[in-house]
């Protein structure tokens, strides 16, 4: 998603909690001739949620765009469960989705009403996409956890869409159905990586094409809630 953003001529700001791990990428945008910066920081803690986003937007610029994209798919039988583990996986999937996008919310809301009167005649005024998961649906064996971060996550995004829509922001939840193209799959689950050869896992790159759409939506056409899955899977 940074890689594709960045390509349109975005400068794409991307976070996860050790820094390092994002330079691959980063080095990737930019020999590409695109623009990136990378922070390391924990999107759960508020006061570093909050100190990010005023770092972008004091010191880059103004964010059009905000992906919430954490995954924090972690099983484990219900029997077993801790509540530290399972207020992790809330954490990680829910509250930190609430913590960025109110934040980032907030500067696209203060930028319209403090604007010109042409500024705040403009109809889309950012876009807000969370990226959710088969558990935002449905709980599974193993997956309580994850599919009460999850549900939490959608119902976020409902609220928000009906909140902020009429005020420019357009709020997506996306709904990624199936195994994607990713080192994880790869190692963790080959009989599922075989399958790319028959287009039955997700394309990251296609992921992405779908999420620029998203964004380049007319305000008389928005898609609040978007599945993506490969043609083979059961749902």
């Amino acid at each position: 998603m940074a890689r594709r953003f960045a390509r349109e001529g975005y400068t794409a700001c991307v976070t996860r909690r050790t820094l390092e791990k994002l330079e691959p990428l980063l080095a990737q945008i930019r020999q590409a001739g695109g623009t990136a910066h990378g922070f390391g920081s924990d999107a759960r803690k508020e006061d570093e949620v909050v100190a990010l986003v005023e770092h972008i937007e004091h010191d880059i610029g103004p964010s059009e765009v905000m992906v919430f994209n954490i995954g924090a798919n972690s099983p484990n039988s219900i029997l077993t469960e801790t509540a530290q583990r399972y207020t992790k996986i809330w954490e990680m999937s829910c509250l930190a989705g609430f913590l960025t996008g109110r934040e980032v919310a907030k500067r696209m809301i203060a930028r319209a009403e403090s604007g010109s009167s042409q500024d705040r005649g403009v109809q889309h005024r950012g876009t807000l996409i969370f990226t959710g998961a088969s558990a935002s649906l449905r709980g599974s064996a193993n997956f309580a956890g994850f599919a009460g971060g999850k549900m939490a996550l959608r119902g976020l995004a409902q609220s928000m869409a009906r909140e902020l829509g009429p005020r420019g922001i357009h709020v997506a939840h996306t709904i990624i159905d199936g195994a994607i193209d990713t080192q994880f799959i790869r190692s963790q689950f080959p009989e599922r990586y075989a399958l790319k050869e028959f287009g039955g896992i997700l394309n990251p790159e296609h992921i992405a094409d779908a999420y620029w759409m998203l964004h380049r939506q007319p305000r008389d056409a928005w898609t609040h809630e978007l599945d993506l899955r490969p043609y083979m899977e059961k749902f």
